[in-house]
């Protein structure tokens, strides 16, 4: 879909190298999708690290694997270079070496395959990587508990770090080098305007301070025994409702915090937590050489995937049109085409291209819900009103749904299908809606929604709920703003003020991270 993003004149089609030769193959597992052009034992090997990550934070915190929808998994596309990626990112990005985004549809990330070591000093792509797999894997796992900001970024740095050991384990808690400055000073930052719910506007240096102090505050109340359970007491506090000078006393005196952490951190050794291999077992990856029409349009792929405008969704439709061309029996080559034509605003393109794919595979989840989409579309176009024209056009929305009951994406689109046709959602719309949110809690625009719906049943402290994860992250956009307004609209017993600061504007779709 659409997505309004600022994205640079390089992703014209001929910034891009066509290869319809590329050996793209998909490794999947428990709890990702990846996507390379790389040998088979690459691709595995990488992937391997994800999952030995991902269940080395389940062990070091205690936190239960359950078996993860689809649309929960995260699908990792490996480009060719750090030059890729930033050209991928688009205009303002021009320093990243990798970013993550979290959206309905599921979370995304963008690394590149080939990247130079670097020093130790620089902020590798693998450590992004793993810095933002660790937000996503935080809100899945604690999806309605307030964190602070510092507690949010220290929590991805000290994970950040991950060594992946020879022998098959893994160890965390490394310092993060490339923050070293601040780890030792805590002028810039102290642990008292560190420690609120939100430290206001930081500058550069203090944003920087925020996550390196942040690191190392969680690593000590980590591995120093004599702060422990000092973490749990500030954290239970503050999701209790207490202020925050309440829940700081769990700590004593923050001056003297201040001056621990610092010298903790100038000790010769600093702790770590190395998990041996028999300890992280992990399940099948799976892997699977795209076919012939998907490896050719990977590269329009990538451009859809990670989001047009109105400026550049022309040269991606007219990008996948070509390379689509010579496979009008591959669902994949298809299914690329008709969301590029979508986003372009060619609905006849889009819709053939869609009946193509399902020719080709009938239950294909993505097919299903552009034909509703691109039908959605026609009838808000030709301001068609006529109930029983929208019940037929979201009938694909709802056969994806018998077929993937846990993915978010169609039951989210059959309820915003209401609003397109100047109709009240119905009560099992509504239902849908607020599924949807239980599924994907890392959505903001589903967890946005579902508070609007709650309010209006009258629901408001499981509005509260839904908004406090928005109100308080790190990561600022408009709905954090509207979030932090409606909470404090819904304590003041304001649901009317609450409701007109939600539905002011519902136009945040995705939340994009590099930190």
């Amino acid at each position: 879909m659409v997505r309004k993003l600022l994205v640079s004149a390089a992703l014209v089609a001929s910034a891009w190298p066509v290869t319809a030769q590329a050996l793209w193959q998909e490794a999947s597992s428990a709890h990702f999708i990846v996507y390379a052009d790389d040998k088979p034992e690459r691709i595995k090997a990488f992937t391997e690290r994800l999952e030995k990550f991902d269940k080395a934070m389940r062990v070091m915190r205690g936190v239960p694997d359950e078996k993860l929808a689809d649309a929960d998994r995260v699908r990792v596309y490996m480009v060719g270079s750090i030059g890729d990626v930033r050209r991928l990112a688009g205009k303002g990005m021009g320093d990243v070496a990798g970013f993550y985004e979290t959206r309905v549809g599921g979370p995304v990330a963008f690394v590149p395959r080939d990247a130079p070591s670097g020093s130790v000093f620089d902020l590798s792509a693998q450590a992004i990587l793993l810095h933002e797999y660790t937000h996503h894997f935080m809100f899945l796992n604690w999806p309605n508990t307030v964190f602070p900001e510092w507690f949010v970024e220290g929590f991805a740095e000290f994970n950040a770090t991950a060594a992946f050991n020879k022998d098959g384990g893994v160890t965390i808690g490394q310092p993060p080098v490339y923050r070293a400055w601040s780890l030792g000073d805590n002028s810039a930052l102290p642990a008292a305007r560190m420690l609120q719910l939100d430290p206001g506007k930081l500058s550069q240096d203090q944003t920087e301070a925020l996550y390196g102090r942040g690191w190392l505050l969680l690593h000590y109340l980590t591995f120093d025994q004599s702060r422990q359970g000092q973490l749990a007491k500030y954290m239970d506090a503050i999701n209790a409702g207490q202020k925050v000078e309440e829940a700081t006393k769990a700590f004593g005196d923050l001056k003297k915090l201040d001056s621990d952490m610092t010298a903790y951190i100038m000790k010769s050794k600093i702790t770590v937590a190395t998990l041996k291999a028999r300890s992280l077992p992990i399940g099948e990856i799976k892997l699977r050489v795209l076919s012939p029409g998907e490896a050719a349009v990977m590269p329009a792929r990538l451009r859809s995937t990670r989001g047009v405008d109105n400026s550049s969704a022309p040269d991606v439709a007219a990008l996948a049109s070509k390379l689509a061309a010579p496979f009008p029996n591959d669902a994949g080559a298809q299914n690329e085409l008709a969301e590029a034509e979508y986003d372009a605003g060619d609905l006849p393109a889009a819709k053939a291209a869609v009946e193509r794919a399902l020719a080709a595979d009938p239950k294909s989840i993505h097919a299903l819900i552009y034909k509703s989409m691109v039908m959605c579309a026609e009838l808000a176009k030709a301001e068609d009103r006529d109930p029983s024209h929208w019940r037929t056009a979201r009938h694909g929305y709802i056969v994806a749904n018998h077929l993937d009951p846990d993915n978010p994406e169609p039951l989210t689109l059959y309820y915003q299908s209401f609003f397109q046709a100047h109709d009240k959602p119905t009560s099992n719309a509504e239902d849908g809606l607020l599924s949807a949110y239980t599924d994907a809690p890392y959505a903001y625009e589903l967890r946005i929604n579902a508070a609007i719906i709650l309010l209006h049943r009258g629901e408001k402290d499981r509005a509260r709920l839904a908004l406090l994860p928005v109100a308080y992250s790190p990561h600022r956009a408009g709905s954090v703003n509207r979030a932090l307004d409606a909470v404090a609209a819904i304590d003041a017993g304001k649901v009317d003020a609450a409701l007109k600061a939600l539905e002011s504007d519902t136009s945040d779709k995705s939340e994009a991270s590099q930190g």
